[in-house]
């Protein structure tokens, strides 16, 4: 089983992350090597959560015996 790391980036560090795998996507198609790998990684970082967006809950209804809805 691999480790997963978890980072906290600031809005300049993510650009400076964003901006350091796209310029190693670019070289490597320079040369004309697989960015199978970067474009994976690039990808997550681009899909991240946002800290600051709420998480929303979801709440399922259900019914008691007297068929009042709880939540």
């Amino acid at each position: 089983m691999e480790d997963t790391k978890i980072l906290e980036l600031d809005k300049y560090e993510y650009g400076i992350v964003v901006n350091a795998l796209n310029q190693l996507r670019n070289n490597l198609i320079k040369e004309e090597e697989s960015t199978d790998v970067i474009n994976e990684l690039l990808l997550k970082v681009i899909d991240a959560p946002d800290k600051s967006q709420k998480k929303k809950r979801i709440f399922a209804k259900t019914l008691t015996r007297d068929n009042e809805r709880r939540f």
